[in-house]
């Protein structure tokens, strides 16, 4: 990702080569470029020497295609996407170079078959940026903008990817039939429009489901739907008749960014579960390890709840290396803790071929943060400490915000390391001792990846 220490593959390997054309025809050629939105709709663009065309270039043109007002450009940005691996492009980045590479990064960083990874092909997408600060987004006036930025939040909210508690989801859902069926529409009329377009349009899918077995689903479906739909009438009931729909679309991010893990790159990996029964059988969990300007947050994607959340001043991490041959690549993620009492360093360790990526981006998101946060501090703490208000009103144990750190397989340590002593963690704040703003040390910034 941007900012990390990851490099791209020089030139492609051999089968990436054996499978794709050379690029010289396309250096001179015109081309039809497809750049699609998270809405499925696609930007058409004809392009001259399209194997040679950078992403700065390209985003000329599709801001122009789309009306997008300079003041928002930052806003979003190109990724590379497959059901394999996302990527977020830096500017100098050629898309069609990286395409032909795509091969070597599937083998790079993810655990896909070399069946799976043959039949892979990315599709060029123009989403968010995570490096665009949640404060700017609520700025934002341009409908156009507006609309890109609430698709794809409505997205990550149907498909699970943002966890949240029923009084959100139902909110948000209220907000997706205000903007998508029309606002002041009468019972009768909106619960019609709500099962023409299903309930899943509007909702999360594992809540539309439930989380019974096959047979206790079919039996209780009935009932479930009746149920959310009369969720969704009585919340859509108390959306103003006389909101615009930039306002709507504004209040839909406004209710995502009260979900700490909005605007996150998502990474994939596993963790140890706890050891159980007699003989203590552990195994692994998957996971899905968001990281934004905020922190990081490991979240369990079957339960649709995070297992763990932490800011950057809360944490010291580190990426290592496989030893031997089968052995994983891992993000250690180290925290406070307590046990019987006594402070404790707790370890994390996350598995994952995209530890390097995630770590990258995590040093790059230290950087960013601390020179934001001497930005803020010139303009005043108000803005902190509504955040800190909302914080604490999402935090409760029930929520699924909540980090559930009882539940995790940690090393547990005092601050000698005895236990761990060939792990010596970056540190983005020392431990203990966190009374005092944190510092951070210089990153050197390298070109690299951006995943999401």
């Amino acid at each position: 990702m941007e900012g990390d220490d990851c490099e791209f593959p020089s030139e492609p390997s051999e089968h990436s080569r054996s499978q794709r054309g050379s690029v010289a025809s396309s250096v001179t050629r015109a081309q039809d470029v497809l750049v699609y939105l998270v809405s499925d709709s696609a930007v058409h663009l004809c392009v001259e020497g399209v194997g040679g065309v950078c992403v700065q270039e390209l985003g000329r043109n599709v801001r122009e295609a789309l009306n997008i007002p300079d003041s928002a450009q930052d806003a979003f940005a190109f990724w590379l996407c497959s059901p394999l691996l996302e990527l977020q492009l830096k500017p100098k980045h050629q898309p069609y170079k990286l395409c032909r590479q795509w091969q070597d990064l599937l083998y790079r960083f993810t655990e896909a078959s070399t069946e799976d990874i043959s039949l892979d092909e990315p599709c060029l997408q123009y989403r968010r940026n995570v490096f665009y600060p949640r404060s700017k987004e609520l700025q934002v006036e341009d409908e156009g903008v507006l609309r890109l930025l609430y698709d794809e939040a409505k997205l990550n909210i149907l498909e699970g990817r943002y966890p949240c508690d029923p009084e959100h989801w139902v909110r948000l859902g209220a907000l997706a039939c205000a903007i998508e069926l029309g606002i002041g529409l009468q019972e009768e009329k909106l619960v019609a429009a709500i099962r023409e377009k299903k309930l899943s349009s509007f909702l999360p899918a594992h809540v539309v489901l439930g989380s019974g077995g096959f047979f206790s689903t079919l039996r209780t479906r009935g009932g479930r739907q009746a149920e959310l739909e009369q969720n969704l009438l009585q919340e859509y009931g108390t959306v103003s008749a006389n909101q615009d729909l930039p306002t709507l679309f504004r209040q839909y991010l406004s209710t995502c960014h009260t979900l700490p893990y909005y605007g996150c790159a998502f990474f994939m990996g596993e963790i140890d579960k706890p050891a159980q029964g007699i003989l203590h059988r552990g195994g692994r969990k998957a996971v899905s390890v968001g990281i934004s300007l905020e922190g990081v947050y490991v979240i369990d994607m079957k339960e649709k709840h995070v297992l763990l959340g932490l800011r950057f001043s809360e944490l010291s991490w580190d990426h290592s290396y496989p030893e031997t041959e089968g052995d994983s690549h891992i993000l250690w993620l180290e925290f406070d803790g307590e046990e019987a009492g006594m402070p404790v360093n707790k370890l994390l360790k996350i598995y994952s071929k995209q530890a390097e990526l995630m770590s990258g981006l995590i040093e790059f998101c230290v950087e960013l943060r601390a020179v934001g946060e001497a930005a803020a501090a010139a303009v005043g703490s108000a803005e902190q400490a509504r955040e800190q208000r909302r914080q604490r009103k999402l935090r409760r144990q029930s929520s699924v915000v909540c980090s559930r750190v009882h539940t995790l397989s940690t090393i547990s340590y005092v601050d000698d390391g005895k236990e761990i002593k060939r792990l010596k963690p970056k540190r983005a704040a020392s431990f203990f001792t966190r009374q005092a703003p944190p510092t951070y040390s210089t990153v050197q910034v390298t070109d690299g990846l951006e995943q999401g």
